[in-house]
C-alpha cells in the first residue's frame, strides 16, 4: 500500500484548484510556456519553461552559443536522445529520463554542449531556476546524468530533490522537486508535494490528461498555492508523458539581464559584467568543438 493513501482520498475528494493554463508561444520547433517576465514571477523560482523537438541532426535548429548568470537551467529529455562530450566528464547519451543540470552562478557561455544523439529527432524540456542570493554569483556547476543513473518510484523520475525517499543525484539547492512522468493508459498516480512546497505546476508533453485535472500536450497548468496533493490521470487513448515541478516560493524579487535572473540590481550587474569578461576571453579561446560537433560549457 502507498504511504500516500490518506492524501490520495484528499485528493480525489477537493480536486486542488488551477489557477492558469497555457500552451505558450510557438517559435518554430519550440513552445515557450513560461518565461521570467510572465508567468515566472508566478511560479519563481521556476521562471521559464520550453518545450522542444529538435533534428539537431540539421544545422538550421541547432542552438547558439549563449550566456546565463543567477539562474541554473535543467534539460530533460522525454523522446529520442541526446550526445554529451565534455572535458570534464565521460562521453555518453542522455535518453527519456536523463537530463543535464547546469547552475550558471556568476557567468557561463553554454548552448552547443550536447549534439545530436542516435535518434532522428529530441523532445524535452528546458527548465530555468532563479538562484538565491547565496548561490547567484557561485562557480559554475554543470553534470550530465544519463538516464540509469535517475532514480524512480512508480512512474515518476526524480530528475531534482526528493521524492518518496529517492533522491535525485543533480547538485540542485533544497526546497525544489521536479518530476518526470510516463504514465501507461488509463493509470493515474497522486503527487505529494513535499513539505513548505507551495509552488506547483504541470506540463504535458505527449498525450493527454484526464479526470479533474484535464490537460492536452503542449500545455502547461499552475495550481493555486498549498501543499494539497492531486491526481493525474492518462486518457484511455494513449500514455501520457508529463513533468511536474514543486517548490519552496522565492522570496526575493526578480531583477532581468536578456539571459540573466538575479536577486537584486547589483548582483545583475555583477553577473552581466562577468559574462561580458567571459565573452573577450572566450573569443580568443577560438574553435572549441568535440570531434562530436558538441562545444564545452565555457567557465572562463
Amino acid at each position: 500500500m502507498s504511504q500516500f493513501n490518506s492524501n490520495d482520498i484528499a485528493a480525489a475528494t477537493t480536486p486542488r484548484r488551477i489557477t492558469h493554463r497555457t500552451r505558450g508561444f510557438f517559435h518554430g520547433p519550440i513552445t515557450r510556456l513560461m518565461s521570467p517576465g510572465d508567468l515566472g514571477q508566478t511560479l519563481k523560482p521556476f521562471v521559464f519553461l520550453d518545450l522542444f523537438e529538435l533534428d539537431l541532426h540539421d544545422s538550421r535548429t541547432q542552438m547558439p552559443i549563449h550566456p546565463h548568470s543567477g539562474l541554473a537551467t535543467i534539460t530533460v529529455i522525454t523522446e529520442g536522445d541526446l550526445r554529451f562530450d565534455d572535458p570534464a566528464d565521460v562521453s555518453g547519451y542522455i535518453g527519456f529520463g536523463g537530463f543535464e543540470w547546469m547552475r550558471a552562478g556568476g557567468g557561463v557561455w553554454h548552448g552547443k554542449e550536447m549534439s545530436a544523439g542516435n535518434s532522428p529527432t529530441v523532445q524535452g524540456f528546458q527548465l530555468w531556476i532563479a538562484l538565491g542570493p547565496e548561490l547567484e554569483l557561485e562557480a559554475v556547476d554543470s553534470q550530465y546524468v544519463e538516464a540509469q543513473s535517475v532514480p524512480t518510484t512508480g512512474p515518476a523520475h526524480v530528475i531534482l530533490g526528493s521524492y518518496d525517499g529517492m533522491r535525485s543525484p543533480a547538485r540542485s539547492p533544497d526546497g525544489i522537486t521536479y518530476l518526470l512522468l510516463r504514465l501507461p493508459v488509463g493509470s493515474q498516480w497522486t503527487f505529494v508535494p513535499p513539505a513548505q512546497q507551495t509552488v506547483a505546476w504541470l506540463a504535458v508533453a505527449r498525450g493527454e490528461l484526464e479526470g479533474d485535472i484535464g490537460a492536452r500536450e503542449g500545455e502547461m497548468l499552475l495550481f493555486e498555492q498549498s501543499e494539497q496533493a492531486f491526481k493525474v490521470q492518462a486518457s484511455p487513448n494513449g500514455e501520457a508523458v508529463i513533468v511536474i515541478g514543486s517548490a519552496v516560493p522565492h522570496a526575493h524579487e526578480l531583477h532581468l539581464g536578456r539571459y540573466s535572473v538575479h536577486t537584486s540590481a547589483e548582483s545583475l550587474v555583477t553577473g552581466e559584467a562577468n559574462i561580458e569578461r567571459l565573452r573577450t576571453l572566450l573569443v580568443e579561446a577560438g574553435d572549441r568543438r568535440q570531434q562530436g560537433g558538441s562545444v564545452p560549457v565555457f567557465k572562463g
